[in-house]
């Protein structure tokens, strides 16, 4: 189908990491170092500034607010009242920048990172998920993964399912009751597609920004494009969040590309919206 994209907000240099929380879409903007939150309508707050680059949200179960800092290789905590401190540093996991997060109904944060440096146009390299415990204990849980990104549990809280933008897949595992991850398999195998950042559906399909073509797709498991939203002229998807108080509002982060040295001298960067007809499942 066709889906009409209203601007939410413009001025950013690269957003990337959103979430719906509490009426509003919260968004990480890489080279203004800050998270911010926005409404609705728009407006737009600062909550957070990352010198060390923001990534990935989500919320521990007492409401304080994890944020990947990127370059540091570390999560932060800022608590509910507006505290904020070092949650776990996982450097010693990481082969590049951290990177994106999920947060589960436990507290527990799945990270995936880089792997090599891909603003230097290194050659890619597999590396790792960590798992950062709500004390802030880290380890390592999944290795061999190619640029671990955008991340989905399922709804019951048993699944989690990562998306690799190097592998051209979808990679699912089951979630221990300890946190472990294991019963490793592949979800959907999508060689045409660079999965970026992407949100669950009811019907269990993944919606992922494609960040080589231009356009969000809706996949079923397995891989099958079975819908997608095209990006406007001149612009690429990086990230896509399901949300709004029905679940159906679909927010998309658009840039004309991910030139840490072009974004970082521009503002460019757009948050979209659009209406879909599934509501969104799981987390984050």
């Amino acid at each position: 189908m066709t889906y009409a994209l209203t601007t939410l907000c413009t001025g950013g240099t690269f957003f990337e990491g959103p979430r719906w929380h509490d009426g509003r879409w919260w968004v990480s903007d890489f080279y203004r170092h800050a998270v911010f939150a926005v409404t609705p309508d728009g407006a737009e707050e600062e909550v957070l500034r990352v010198d060390g680059q923001p990534s990935g949200l989500g919320w521990l179960p007492d409401g304080s607010l994890l944020v990947v800092s990127m370059k540091d290789r570390a999560l932060l905590r800022r608590s509910p009242a507006g505290e904020v401190s070092v949650h776990a540093e996982v450097r010693r996991f990481c082969g590049g920048p951290l990177n994106d997060l999920v947060v589960d109904a436990k507290g527990r944060a799945f990270a995936g990172n880089f792997g090599f440096d891909l603003m230097r146009r290194s050659e890619p390299e597999p590396t790792g998920l960590v798992r950062v415990d709500s004390d802030g204990t880290a380890v390592q849980v999944a290795d061999g993964l190619l640029f671990p990104n955008g991340m989905v549990i399922t709804e019951d809280g048993e699944t989690l399912i990562v998306g690799e933008t190097f592998g051209r897949r979808y990679t699912a595992f089951t979630i221990g009751d300890d946190g472990a991850l294991g019963g490793r398999r592949v979800w959907a195998d999508i060689p045409m597609i660079a999965p970026d950042g992407c949100t669950l559906d009811a019907e269990g399909h993944i919606w992922t920004a494609d960040a080589r073509h231009g356009r969000c797709c809706r996949l079923a498991p397995g891989g099958e494009i079975v819908d997608e939203i095209n990006a406007p002229d001149g612009l690429q998807f990086f990230a896509c969040m399901l949300g709004g108080d029905d679940g159906r509002t679909m927010l998309l982060c658009a840039a004309p590309d991910f030139s840490e040295r072009r974004r970082r001298a521009a503002r460019e960067a757009l948050l979209l919206t659009t209406t879909v007809n599934v509501p969104k499942s799981g987390l984050p």
